[in-house]
């Protein structure tokens, strides 16, 4: 297609889906096409820094902040506490529609306002609900989820496939996934009824089926996650759900030297990274620091918003932010939450995982890297020094697992199926 699209991204306010959104907005505008993200003040100046143009959600403020960690940081900090996979699900089942939609009730009028101005060819959400000034309209609109696909069921059930954010098996008890179904359900009924009625009460042409978030699209859905741990074996998706290896955001041509504290120093050297928002758990930092300031190797460490309230050990370096794009190439192991873009990257990458998930979408992400052979998934909070010291050690040591990593890192850097998402958006505009 010769003429250019104008692209309008919605990203909800929160680490993950706007950098999803980033990489997906970089392969368009690499394509021609205008790209405008509708996003709080808190991003403006990343954004425009990619060259991107900014519409500001709510009040435009002085400072200096660069993505919305703090923010999320704070919103999280009931997640902290060391509780089931369980617990924390039905608590966040509990609030999630609540906190959400208060978010989006401020911005409904904002983004109608913008749409109509703007009147982008194509919308692209990355949200956890569905929007009534998208589903609305008349514009043709791609749902993106960035999360585990198993999360899917929270717009797209399928009883083939365990309820997620759980972290359970494919293979577990089928018995016990309809028990936890109906407390997940049971715990999001209260704020569901309120918020079908804020979907009719705005317009929305389309409400989802009892006690889900969101509607699938009509014209296109995105998700990602490496073919290779994919559910579709068991659970197949509609055709007009398309997957992505990865949504990774293309780096700058800024290049990333290791410190010399790091470099002159022996060891294989690996990525600790419990997230945005994982990372501002700061006991929790202290003593996995406190445990691999006893290995032999070194580390790079994300320390995340509260960077200054604690010290690394000596065989570590870090910052508030890392360059994680520039990092994960060079490392030879990665420890994460098992946030999703970092999952997907480390595979991109070719690079074995020990995961330690902290809520939602993690346990998924954890178990699966256990289950498919890619990593080991342990409890951060349980797991004892020797547990992690040793996983750590058979990962580094196991030739096999990165003969077969590397394998899948070369097919997703060839096929790049990110690129398909031009395709996509151009089908869509008639």
């Amino acid at each position: 297609m010769s003429d250019s699209l104008t692209a309008l991204f919605i990203p909800i306010n929160y680490v993950g889906p706007v950098n999803a959104s980033i990489g997906l907005a970089q392969v368009l505008k690499h394509s021609g096409h205008r790209v405008v993200f509708a996003a709080r003040n808190e991003w403006s100046k990343r954004l425009k820094s990619l060259d991107f143009e900014v519409e500001i959600l709510g009040e435009e403020t002085a400072g200096v902040a660069v993505d919305s960690a703090d923010a999320n940081a704070q919103q999280i900090t009931s997640t902290f506490v060391d509780s089931t996979p369980l617990a924390k699900a039905l608590h966040c089942m509990s609030t999630v529609l609540t906190v959400t939609i208060s978010e989006a009730h401020k911005d409904e009028p904002i983004l109608k306002a913008l749409i109509k101005r703007l009147k982008p060819d194509v919308i692209i959400t990355d949200h956890v609900i569905t929007l009534p000034s998208i589903a609305g309209s008349d514009i043709p609109w791609i749902f993106s989820y960035s999360a585990n696909p198993l999360s899917l069921d929270t717009g797209y059930e399928d009883k083939r496939l365990p309820p997620s954010i759980l972290g359970l098996p494919i293979n577990s008890d089928k018995h016990l996934w309809e028990e936890y179904r109906q407390q997940l359900r049971d715990a999001r009924r209260d704020g569901w009824l309120k918020y079908r009625d804020w979907l009719i009460t705005n317009g929305c042409p389309l409400v989802p089926e009892e006690f889900q978030f969101w509607i699938p699209s009509p014209f296109a859905n995105l998700y990602m996650f490496p073919e290779e741990l994919d559910y579709t074996d068991v659970r197949p998706l509609p055709n007009t759900f398309h997957r992505f290896d990865c949504m990774k955001r293309m780096a700058n041509e800024e290049t990333f030297e290791l410190p010399d504290k790091l470099n002159n120093r022996s060891g294989k050297l690996i990525y600790l990274s419990l997230g945005s928002m994982g990372s501002a758990n700061v006991p929790l930092m202290k003593r996995l620091i406190d445990i691999l300031a006893k290995c032999e190797h070194k580390f790079i460490v994300s320390k995340g918003v509260k960077h200054n309230e604690y010290e690394l050990a000596a065989n570590m370096w870090g910052e508030r932010t890392v360059p994680q794009l520039k990092v994960l190439p060079i490392v030879d192991l990665v420890i994460t939450h098992g946030g999703n873009n970092t999952v997907t990257e480390s595979v991109y990458f070719g690079k074995p995982m020990i995961v330690l998930p902290l809520f939602y979408d993690q346990y998924d992400n954890a178990m699966r890297i256990d289950e498919k052979g890619f990593g080991v998934r342990l409890n951060p909070y349980e797991c004892s020094e020797s547990q992690l010291l040793s996983a750590i050690d058979t990962l580094l040591n196991d030739t096999k697992l990165k003969q077969k990593l590397t394998k899948v890192s070369q097919r997703i850097q060839t096929e790049n199926n990110i690129k398909t998402i031009v395709k996509i958006v151009e089908s869509l505009v008639k």
